[in-house]
């Protein structure tokens, strides 16, 4: 087993990484990374489902979509992140319990309650500090998972604040949990980093013949491409949504209006929108605007205003609306 520390704290690095070392290289790896706060969601999700917009778009925190399935996770400088990169046999590599058990041994081993859970999570008396998912590749699996050791849970639970049944689809939806940080059950307490270092101590004693690996130049090379052509994309981390459908009812200059979208790909592919006979040559108008564009605030923004149809004071109001 080779023991690699990430020497980056970038979001859209450390999911390529894991990509990049299940892909491209044929040896094991046990790889913990610390991100910067970052949302990162399951590959099958609608990603506007999971997240509040406005408040990803006000703290400017990045989305990032990864190869595995599962639900939405927070990441940030308090939250540490195990992946376990193995060769096994077809048909005996999806085993969650069976991967995280080195995890679960070194909690127990700080005297921590910890247990595995139903959902395949961690959890400490009945509060997860731990997701888990998992992506086969060839004869590869990659598994990795959460530890929140002292994450900001008041951001957590604000940037994943959502209003359920704003959207239609058949998309893995998170399924919320009560959490805890690590931290409020140790003692004595250890900074994050002293976490981290132990933790990585404790994996290379589990591990029969275990070394410490860093990144050649030829894996930075190729995490790098995965970033700038996957990774770093709108296409990727939003745009890879599973098609859906919305419906909105908005007030528009006292009126009443319904608008329904239907986007697939990232693109919107039908718009309609119902009013009153008066407006309805204007709702037309702009539901022709608006087909074929990326379902993205910057982009339908920069469509309704270059059309002239609507006012400055209208196009966030509108904008806002559908989204």
């Amino acid at each position: 087993m080779l023991i690699l520390d990430s020497p980056s704290n970038d979001p859209y690095f450390n999911i390529a990484a894991e990509e990049y070392l299940l892909k491209h290289t044929e040896k094991d790896f046990a790889f913990i990374y610390i991100n910067d706060p970052s949302i990162i969601i399951g590959k099958h999700q609608n990603a506007y489902a999971e997240i509040n917009l406005p408040y990803i778009l006000e703290n400017s925190i990045p989305v990032v979509r990864r190869i595995s399935g599962g639900g939405t996770v927070w990441h940030d400088p308090g939250n540490v992140n195990f992946s376990f990169i193995l060769n096994g046999e077809q048909g005996q590599m999806v085993n969650f319990r069976q991967y995280a058990a080195p995890v679960l041994s070194y909690l127990q081993s700080l005297m921590i309650p910890a247990e595995f859970g139903s959902r395949n999570e961690i959890l400490i008396d009945g509060k997860k500090i731990s997701g888990n998912a998992e992506h086969v590749y060839r004869n590869r699996v990659l598994h990795h998972g959460t530890l929140l050791y002292s994450t900001d849970l008041r951001a957590l639970t604000s940037a994943l604040r959502t209003a359920p049944g704003k959207y239609k689809d058949r998309a893995v939806q998170s399924v919320r949990s009560p959490v805890a940080n690590i931290l409020d059950f140790l003692e004595p307490r250890a900074s994050v980093s002293a976490f981290r270092n132990d933790l990585i101590v404790h994996l290379s004693g589990s591990f029969e013949g275990s070394a410490r690996y860093e990144l050649s130049g030829t894996d930075m090379a190729g995490i790098k491409e995965l970033v700038s052509q996957k990774y770093s994309t709108w296409e990727w981390n939003i745009g890879y949504s599973p098609r859906y459908r919305m419906t909105r009812k908005i007030d528009w200059n006292g009126k009443q209006v319904m608008i329904h979208l239907e986007v697939e790909k990232g693109k919107i592919t039908n718009v309609y929108i119902k009013s009153d006979n008066t407006d309805r040559a204007f709702f037309e108008r702009l539901s022709g605007v608006l087909s074929g564009v990326d379902h993205e605030p910057g982009q339908v923004r920069e469509k309704i205003s270059g059309s002239g149809l609507v006012n400055c004071r209208l196009i966030d109001y509108f904008v806002n609306a559908i989204f």
